[in-house]
């Protein structure tokens, strides 16, 4: 292996254990790969010349009306995560499925689920149903392995279901390729015909964040329905994995309205976010 290739594996591991010993991710980041951008001028691996395009880098990055809605989704996150409303909507669901053969983990999965439209962010979800759900799980006789798998599952859906990140992210390198292919297009055309303007048919278009929230909005609800219809199934095949909980409290009125007003929050923030 090559010197660089030595540094890159380096940085990797770096990176991953600085994450594991609990420092910030947005410091570590930024920090180890400053750190290894000095290690490799000084021992010639990395050119210097790179780093004068930091700042115009940043700028741009600081400046893009598409990445702008990365930070006010973390925003909305941590603003359910200290509202407590996901605790209110996981307690709510899973007293209505009550009795039922692992409806404690459709409940965490359908609570995922609303996070996911709500933050689009992975960690956030995690995190909140790990510290919700995990030890009622546990403490209602769930498998830890199917207690676990459901909340890790659950969490992933912000990576699919609109608004996501991810999509947020994509969507914006996918722009700037399409720029890149777009221009090489049209220097290849102007080399092959002599013509400077290019027909708008041969030119490539790009993908909206908007268009790919609207792809990946069914197969982010197939994806629950197929998380529920598993779980249902290995409760069957199963009892003792997921066993059915019985809630005290009856479902009258008051229990109705508490349900509603766990829902309310939530689901307007979804609508508002998707539909604006």
């Amino acid at each position: 292996m090559t010197m660089a290739a030595w540094m890159s594996l380096a940085l990797f591991v770096a990176i991953a254990v600085a994450l594991s010993a609990g420092f910030p991710v947005a410091f570590t980041l930024a920090g180890v790969s400053l750190a290894f951008a000095a290690l490799g001028i000084l021992t010639g691996t990395f050119d210097p010349v790179f780093l004068e395009a930091f700042p115009n880098r940043m700028y741009g990055v600081m400046t893009n009306e598409t990445l702008i809605a990365v930070p006010v989704f973390v925003f909305m996150g941590v603003m359910l995560e200290r509202s407590r409303l996901a605790d209110q909507l996981l307690r709510s669901l899973a007293s209505m499925m009550r009795g039922m053969p692992g409806g404690l983990g459709i409940a965490v999965v359908l609570v995922g689920a609303m996070m996911a439209a709500s933050t689009g962010i992975v960690g956030a979800t995690v995190v909140t149903m790990g510290l919700i759900s995990l030890p009622t799980m546990l403490e209602r006789r769930y498998n830890p392995a199917v207690a676990t798998g459901t909340i890790c599952a659950a969490g992933t859906l912000g990576q699919i279901i609109p608004p996501s990140i991810v999509l947020i992210i994509l969507a914006d390198q996918l722009a700037s390729a399409v720029d890149q292919a777009s221009t090489m297009r049209k220097g290849l055309y102007k080399d092959a015909t002599g013509e400077i303007a290019m027909p708008s048919e041969f030119d490539i278009v790009s993908t909206s964040a908007g268009d790919m929230f609207m792809g990946a909005f069914i197969p982010g609800l197939v994806l629950v329905a197929i998380y529920m219809a598993y779980i249902l199934i290995s409760a069957l095949l199963r009892p003792k994995t997921a066993p059915p909980v019985h809630y005290e409290g009856e479902l009258d009125r008051k229990f109705a309205l508490s349900v509603l007003l766990a829902l309310v929050p939530p689901l307007t923030l979804i609508f508002a976010v998707l539909g604006s």
